[in-house]
């Protein structure tokens, strides 16, 4: 565990980012006891209350277990951590996490048609003119950048229609993660994002609350481009 002084301009943030990096990649792992309060604040050199602080932030996550009395410990995040991690997962140091873009794709195809099916059961009618907005900007959108952007918003509407916390909350971690990536996935994700007709099949089973047909064009647009993307992420796993 390589710790060093932080900037005192977010000092609590600045050390939970330190040990966040650590957690997950492995330098750190779980069972593994972190030094003191004490120690910790003398090693970066700064206040004990900033990294009790950060401590609490870490522990919210998910990611270190601690007991007063007793020793802090690295906790096995992927038992224990929500889908809130996923952005810091995505990208490190500076490249995509292939393991965690394939984990994304298969949750797309998982979830987007049994969203859309919700969708047509419980009110896509209501959506249709903003529905029939958005295809009409993918239908008209050359790059491929702003496309991703489009679709995202497509997909927004569908689980707006869906009325699903859960479902809501998901999209929205994945959005968050996805969106900083859009251009590294930019030229992968053309052939999907250029396929109009195919959102434009979703949208219009939706609004006619046709929920089979919502879910089968859902998968329909989901699963060509998912399918050639994984294997896209097996050649260049094998090749790193």
């Amino acid at each position: 565990m390589a710790l060093r002084p932080v900037d005192r301009r977010s000092v609590p943030e600045d050390v939970f980012d330190q040990i966040i990096t650590d957690v997950l990649s492995g330098e750190m792992r779980p069972g593994e006891a972190l030094p003191s309060e004490r120690r910790l604040a003398e090693v970066l050199g700064v206040s004990r209350p900033a990294v009790r602080e950060a401590l609490k932030r870490l522990a919210a996550a998910g990611l270190i277990d601690v007991r007063q009395g007793d020793a802090t410990t690295v906790r096995d995040f992927r038992h224990t951590a929500g889908l809130d991690l996923l952005p810091r997962l995505l990208m490190r140091e500076g490249e995509l996490d292939l393991a965690v873009v394939r984990s994304i794709l298969e949750t797309r195809l998982h979830n987007g048609p049994k969203v859309a099916e919700l969708a047509a059961l419980r009110g896509g009618r209501s959506l249709s003119a903003e529905l029939n907005a958005a295809v009409a900007a993918l239908e008209t959108e050359s790059d491929p950048i702003a496309a991703q952007r489009f679709a995202l918003d497509f997909w927004d509407l569908i689980v707006d229609g869906a009325d699903s916390i859960a479902f809501r909350l998901m999209f929205n971690t994945l959005r968050a993660t996805y969106e900083p990536a859009l251009p590294a996935l930019a030229t992968i994700m053309a052939g999907e994002v250029g396929r109009a007709s195919a959102y434009r099949a979703v949208a219009d089973a939706v609004v006619a609350g046709d929920a089979a047909g919502a879910r089968d064009n859902a998968h329909g647009l989901l699963e060509p481009a998912t399918t050639a993307l994984l294997t896209v992420l097996d050649n260049l796993k094998e090749n790193r």
